[in-house]
């Protein structure tokens, strides 16, 4: 795999971290009394992209 690949996938996972980060947010800031039940579901998510992202970057040697 091309380096540039490898970077552009990596950006990629990483922008949909961002976004899982960005409603734990929104949860919190805004709505954290009445959607506190969305959290445990959006750190499971968060915790499962990190591994994904960190499982790539070790095959990949980086």
């Amino acid at each position: 795999m091309a380096e540039l690949d490898t970077q552009k996938i990596i950006a990629k996972k990483k922008r949909i971290i961002m976004e899982v980060a960005g409603q734990i947010h929104d949860v919190v800031e805004d709505t954290l009394w009445s959607h506190y039940h969305q959290l445990p579901a959006l750190s499971e998510k968060i915790q499962s992209l990190m591994a994904d992202l960190d499982q790539f970057k070790k095959e990949n040697g980086l």
